[in-house]
């Protein structure tokens, strides 16, 4: 029971640092479980939400600097794309908090581990669009 108010509580601030409120709650808490807890995980919504993240941040890099080539475009993409830019972003938002894990996830910290963060951050993009 506790557990329950703790993580409403979290999703509630999740969702302010967004600047996006779920209307179907359902796919937030699917964009922040994790395998090790549920059949219903987010690993499907992480494959839209880094396709998402990738050509929002290409067409703006596209748009910004006209004059890049394509190489410099993807490395420059490269550096504001990547695991540790995610979980970084995840960190500041307390993500963790909200995360549905495993026991086995719980008990070795994996609401800290960069690549469950920035999973998460991955399958946020894809619920919210």
């Amino acid at each position: 029971m506790k557990d329950d108010v703790l993580k409403r509580q979290a999703h509630t601030a999740i969702q302010k640092k967004l600047g996006y409120a779920f209307r179907d709650m359902s796919l937030l808490r699917r964009a922040l479980t994790h395998r090790s807890h549920h059949a219903k995980h987010n690993e499907r919504f992480e494959f839209v939400g880094d396709s998402i993240l990738n050509y929002t941040v290409a067409r703006m890099l596209f748009d910004a600097f006209p004059k890049l080539t394509e190489g410099e475009l993807s490395r420059l993409r490269a550096s504001l794309v990547n695991e540790g830019v995610l979980a970084e972003m995840a960190a500041e938002m307390n993500v963790g908090d909200g995360l549905y894990l495993g026991a086995g996830e719980l008990k070795s910290g994996g609401f800290r581990r960069p690549s469950i963060l920035a999973d998460a951050m991955e399958a946020m993009f894809a619920a919210v669009s």
